[in-house]
């Protein structure tokens, strides 16, 4: 049976006439969705199950993070070396097969390094899932199919865990756990149906042998050195994002202070940011080109500006003045997920994608490491509003910086074509 091509398969019929992106999608829905559903029935598992006391859960995140760290670059260049498509799917079953196994863990010292080993298995879905989309989207479709993209990813923080706090209350943890499970086979399984759309990955046919994969490596490392705007977003977004983190998983500690009567609002809470960022991407997604500037610089403002405004909150502040607050900080996020995803993909050459993508994991993952912790002992020794206002007018101040730099570090443009050939 023929291949099909790439090239016929990113024919002008728009995204969802596009059979090998409208499949993917759908296939990263259902793993988006699978990581964040068993994510309360894990926590149950832990405190409840077990009775395992607040420093044993704090090594979750760590846990989680731990791979990225240690295999974002490697998953980067997979993406770029493999067949893509495939390398998905293997990390969907390996995925699977790893939930599945958390269904027999006997306390949480066997849990923690299944949750490792999942966490190690989808480090390499998403520096795939990117380089395919460079490949399989028209260079005018794609800030639509990056903000789509990003939506998903959102909007499954969301559905995620309410889904899953439901089936919890009507089942168990184990059912939540399967149906993660089920979500990636579905994912492997939408993937299969597109696996001979695979790309061939370029190489010079008169080099008597490939490069090795470290080779491939420091290829994509000085080429993201190289490009100007993809280095400084990367670094932009660490410093950015570092500050971000000292408080993001601190507030359920600030609302204990505002409001600890209503422990109800922070679900309210984390579904206004969800919602600000679907918002904000929605808008972008009408659009075909995305000022860097803006995105990052602006993105930052408003997102340092609502965590500010947290800490500036009294005792007692009415749940409008919390969620209109939310709904800032996820515009704000939304605009620096969308222009960073963005960025790098018009700004690197098509064949270096994974490897890009895989940089920024390792970065993101080496922030999650620290920032989470450092954060709650500066908290715990000055009290969460002072934190929360002194590193939110940090991150505005990172993103007006970031306004008023934009031509030096991401052109006078901040929307090149740069990356438009394939």
């Amino acid at each position: 049976m023929r291949k099909m091509s790439f090239a016929r398969g990113a024919r002008a019929d728009g995204l969802w006439g596009n059979r090998v992106f409208a499949r993917m999608f759908a296939a990263y829905a259902g793993a988006a969705m699978g990581e964040w559903f068993d994510a309360i029935a894990i926590q149950v598992l832990i405190v409840y199950r077990w009775g395992a006391g607040p420093v044993t859960l704090s090594w979750i995140p760590v846990v989680m993070a731990l791979p990225g760290l240690l295999l974002g670059t490697l998953a980067g260049v997979a993406a770029d070396r493999l067949p893509r498509i495939r390398l998905m799917l293997l990390s969907d079953l390996f995925t699977a097969a790893a939930t599945v196994a958390i269904l027999a863990a006997p306390n949480v010292y066997a849990l923690i390094p299944l949750l490792a080993l999942r966490a190690g298995a989808a480090a390499f879905i998403a520096p795939a899932q990117q380089a395919v989309t460079r490949h399989v989207v028209p260079a005018d479709q794609l800030l639509r199919a990056t903000t789509l993209n990003g939506m998903l990813q959102q909007s499954a923080k969301i559905a995620g865990p309410l889904a899953g706090a439901f089936v919890l209350a009507a089942l168990s943890p184990g059912a939540c756990i399967l149906a993660h499970a089920a979500a990636r086979l579905l994912s492997a399984g939408l993937l299969w149906t597109v696996r001979s759309a695979e790309p061939g990955q370029a190489r010079n046919p008169e080099a008597e042998k490939p490069p090795s994969a470290a080779a491939e490596w420091r290829e994509g490392l000085r080429a993201v050195v190289r490009a100007k705007p993809v280095l400084h977003a990367l670094l932009f977004g660490f410093v950015g994002l570092t500050a971000i983190l000292m408080v993001d998983y601190q507030f359920a500690t600030l609302l204990r202070e505002l409001a600890p009567g209503r422990p109800s609002l922070l679900g309210w809470l984390i579904a206004a940011i969800g919602a600000g960022s679907v918002g904000i991407m929605l808008l972008l997604n009408k659009r075909k080109r995305l000022p860097y500037g803006w995105g990052f610089g602006g993105g930052y403002a408003l997102l340092g500006a609502a965590i500010a405004g947290f800490g500036l909150l009294p005792v007692g502040a009415p749940a409008a003045a919390v969620l209109a607050l939310g709904l800032l900080l996820g515009v704000g996020n939304g605009a620096c997920i969308t222009t960073k995803s963005y960025l790098l993909q018009k700004e690197m050459p098509a064949a270096l994608i994974g490897r890009a993508f895989g940089v920024d994991q390792t970065l993101t993952s080496f922030v999650m490491l620290g920032a989470p912790l450092a954060g709650g002992l500066l908290i715990e020794a000055a009290g969460a509003r002072p934190v929360f206002a002194a590193f939110g007018w940090t991150t505005a101040a990172i993103g007006m910086l970031g306004l008023l730099l934009a031509p030096i570090l991401w052109g006078r443009s901040g929307a090149s074509a740069a990356g438009d050939a394939r």
